[in-house]
């Protein structure tokens, strides 16, 4: 079964090159950052429209023309972030609202909305629940880990998966069932394509580390990437003695460690291009996402089918009674004559 997907807050693809890489197909893009929708225009062959998605009447008309069975999408999430201020007034937030309310419009079958971890402690989402209650979705909320996920990086993220007419939590132990067991490393990704054995990633605070080993997951991939700094001081947690040796992640690596291919092409400036990785979706998670969508509704359809077929009835002709007495060896038919 073929299920067609349109992308909204799409940035450069994270999330729409993992659906296509978990099957869905992804019939068009929405986003309003000139420098994310270049970049999208360079890797993907359907297209992406620049639109301010706040302005809902206009774009539910223009998404209306595809008719898809699935909304994606990750609306802004600094204004709910830990690396923000974490104000969800600041008006970003409302873009969440605006997203259940572009879905509760033209009621797809199906449709996903990723976020920070954080979004859970604040009322956009409960206004954006509420949206999607009305309008009949059944909601399934859980945090992955992209680490069990297929991706060599711990990065906390949220999902809310609707489905018409089903009942909340549908699906999560469904999901749950299928994470994997252990984190997954930078060296089991990358194999022999990174160089280095430790790296820097500048911290949010010099009270925690800066230095980490490929054989451990990358902490959370931001969207900024910044040299060491002169006089850092090692930290009691960094896995070093010293910094011989030492250095950040360039670009291209930690996009692939957002589990980008290779030949993912970026354009723009080096802030826009290390905003735009920062800010993705990891590509195998979406994957992950979009595979369990697939096969929890071809397992559901097939059950469905099942209890709806209807069983063809064979006729074995008239019922002859049949008497057993327990004194004889050999039981006879009550119609037999003696």
């Amino acid at each position: 079964m073929i299920m067609n997907a349109i992308d909204l807050f799409s940035g450069c693809g994270g999330l729409s090159l993992g659906f296509e890489k978990g099957g869905i197909h992804v019939m068009a893009a929405y986003d309003n950052w000139d420098a994310a929708i270049k970049v999208y225009e360079r890797n993907f062959v359907h297209p992406i429209y620049k639109a301010d998605l706040s302005e809902i009447e206009t774009c539910t008309k223009h998404i209306s023309d595809y008719h898809p069975d699935m909304i994606i999408g990750g609306p802004p999430c600094q204004d709910f972030s830990s690396a923000g201020l974490r104000n969800e007034d600041n008006g970003r937030g409302d873009l969440t609202v605006s997203y259940a309310t572009i879905i509760a419009t033209l009621r797809p079958q199906w449709f996903v909305m990723e976020n920070v971890a954080t979004i859970t402690k604040t009322n956009k989402l409960v206004q954006a629940r509420s949206i999607f209650k009305e309008a009949g979705y059944g909601l399934t909320q859980v945090i992955l880990n992209a680490a069990l996920c297929g991706v060599p990086q711990k990065r906390k993220r949220f999902f809310l998966i609707g489905h018409l007419g089903s009942e909340d939590e549908f699906m999560t132990s469904f999901i749950t069932a299928r994470v994997a067991k252990k984190e997954m490393t930078v060296k089991e990704y990358f194999g022999d394509k990174i160089d280095v054995e430790f790296y820097y990633r500048h911290p949010r605070s010099y009270a925690r580390r800066g230095i980490f080993s490929v054989n451990e997951p990358s902490p959370t991939i931001r969207g900024v990437n910044r040299p060491i700094p002169k006089g850092y001081k090692i930290h009691p947690n960094d896995p070093v003695n010293g910094l011989v040796g030492i250095r950040p992640l360039t670009f291209k690596e930690r996009s692939m460690i957002q589990t980008f291919p290779e030949d993912f092409v970026f354009l723009g400036s080096k802030s826009e291009i290390e905003q735009m990785v920062g800010n993705a979706v990891p590509v195998n998670l979406g994957s992950f996402v979009a595979k369990c969508i697939l096969e929890f509704s071809a397992l559901h359809e097939m059950e469905t089918t099942n209890q709806n077929r209807e069983f063809p009835k064979i006729n074995m002709g008239p019922v002859i009674p049949y008497s057993y007495e327990p004194d004889c060896i050999e039981g006879r038919l009550i119609s037999e004559p003696e």
